[in-house]
């Protein structure tokens, strides 16, 4: 089991997302890298799903304390362990590529409901989409 997360949305470095004040203290910035997905504006926060012809693009962090990182992300991200299929997102332990070239495994949450009329974000980049949106 791994002990990173990633992040690719509000809960990345610069966004004031509720609850994330809670797990700083518990987490390393490790640098920026990349999953295989596809990635999709849902107007206050994106949402990515597993995909093999996309990068979705984001925050990669070592978790000094990873029982009580993930419980607390399971509950911001309204995932239920023992309900993965009706969880709003559920997380999965995914390989990163970073920056550099190398690869890791970290956790990910994934978005587990409809996408309804969702824009993909093409670049895959959730803070370069808000810069042009």
């Amino acid at each position: 089991m791994t002990n990173r997360v990633f992040f690719y949305g509000t809960l990345m470095s610069g966004f004031r997302r509720p609850g994330r004040e809670r797990i700083d203290p518990n987490l390393r910035a490790e640098g920026r890298g990349w999953i295989r997905g596809a990635l999709f504006d849902l107007g206050i926060y994106p949402a990515a799903i597993p995909a093999p012809d996309g990068q979705v693009w984001g925050e990669v962090y070592g978790m000094t304390d990873p029982e009580n990182v993930l419980t607390a992300l399971d509950e911001i991200e309204g995932y239920r362990p023992n309900e993965p299929d009706t969880s709003l997102y559920w997380r999965v332990e995914t390989p990163v590529t970073f920056a550099d070239g190398r690869v890791e495994s970290a956790w990910v949450y994934f978005y587990n409901a409809p996408l309804g009329r969702a824009q993909r974000v093409e670049s895959g980049d959730y803070l370069e989409h808000l810069k042009i949106k």
